[in-house]
């Protein structure tokens, strides 16, 4: 079902459709509450009603939740209303990767060479690691 510019998500009024994909449909809402835009994904309602697919948008909720880095949105919310599954996450201005993507080759980050590099380094850290 998508959501048309004025509908509602509990206290989220949709704004326009951002892009959908094989996992959801996002969009841009503004939190009423707060008074900040935000980007809502949902499940689609073709996969909401398949077994399996809540359960993994649950998955992915806790595992981004879990997650904090500077190239990794934040999560701000999770909710159901009526038959409609959504996360909330912060809403980034700005190009998407398919449109960074037609400008040309993305650069590669550089590994550091050092042997002293730590484990940690080459992931975002998460919630319950030890400060570094």
């Amino acid at each position: 079902m998508p959501l048309s510019p004025g509908a509602r998500l509990g206290p989220y009024e949709i704004l326009a459709a951002l892009g959908a994909g094989g996992m959801g449909e996002v969009y841009r809402a503004r939190d009423a509450r707060l008074g900040r835009d935000v980007a809502i994904k949902i499940l689609p309602d073709h996969l909401a009603s398949t077994p399996g697919f809540r359960e993994r948008f649950a998955r992915e909720a806790r595992a981004l939740s879990a997650v904090e880095h500077q190239n990794i949105c934040p999560l701000y919310d999770i909710g159901t209303d009526g038959s409609v599954d959504y996360l909330v996450m912060q809403y980034v201005e700005g190009e998407t990767l398919a449109q960074r993507i037609r400008r040309g080759a993305i650069p590669r980050l550089r590994r550091s060479s050092s042997p002293h590099r730590s484990p940690r380094a080459s992931r975002p850290p998460m919630n319950g690691d030890p400060p570094s």
